[in-house]
């Protein structure tokens, strides 16, 4: 499509509130990701790390600066515009699985494909490939209350997978799974940055799990306060 970054702020400011209870979320952040990258990013509560994932996301807009989409600047693009931008590039992942219960899981893949219009057969093929992608072809006719909280994860991973977008953004994918099974989700969104080359922004607040991002963001009081490329290979 273009040469740009796939994602860049420039001066980006949320501000919550006037005079005296103005909050400002973020402040005047210059930001660079590009294609292929896992970053993660950290910071405690009120840092502006959500607030940056929400724009990023296209589920907000900045109240000044600029944020560029693979060059588009997304704020000049109208609400069904943005839409459409989430919807053909933007995979989500979140800490609440967000499954339908009574539903398969090859269901609930093929329902993002739904909005699209794609065909019966083309849903059926993608949902499938996705689900292979991450090791649950076994699973495609098992409802939710059928999984474990992992292997929920996993087909909300492969949900998030099944349009085959430019980035997914990972909003504490780990939160709801315990120690094991929050390593084994970190392994296989490694896995699907390493060898498919899937640009991933994840958001956390435990250092463990940002050690399987190859850069990690800081921000404090609506700012970033480091920017660091870590390391190469999965934690031990």
């Amino acid at each position: 499509m273009t040469d740009a970054p796939l994602i860049r702020f420039e001066k980006v400011s949320k501000i919550y509130g006037k005079g005296e209870a103005e909050v400002r979320a973020l402040d005047g952040v210059d930001l660079t990701i590009n294609d292929g990258e896992f970053v993660a990013i950290m910071g405690p509560s009120g840092s502006g790390k959500s607030t940056a994932m929400n724009i990023l996301g296209c589920l907000d807009t900045p109240t000044s600066g600029r944020y560029f989409f693979r060059g588009i600047d997304v704020g000049t693009l109208d609400r069904s515009q943005r839409a459409l931008l989430r919807r053909h590039y933007i995979g989500f992942v979140f800490q609440g699985f967000n499954l339908l219960k009574r539903t398969t899981a090859r269901e609930n893949l093929e329902l993002p494909l739904i909005y699209r219009r794609e065909t019966v057969g083309q849903r059926r093929k993608a949902a499938l490939k996705a689900l292979d992608l991450v090791g649950l072809s076994d699973r495609a006719n098992h409802t939710s209350s059928e999984l474990s909280g992992g292997q929920q994860q996993r087909v909300a991973i492969a949900r998030a997978l099944v349009t085959e977008p430019a980035v997914i953004f990972a909003d504490e994918p780990t939160g709801n799974l315990d120690s094991s099974r929050s390593h084994e989700i970190m392994k296989l969104l490694d896995d699907l940055n390493q060898t498919r080359k899937i640009t991933i922004v994840l958001v956390t607040h435990e250092d463990d799990i940002a050690a399987y991002a190859k850069r990690q963001i800081r921000f404090r009081d609506g700012k970033i306060a480091s920017d660091t490329v870590t390391r190469g290979s999965v934690p031990a």
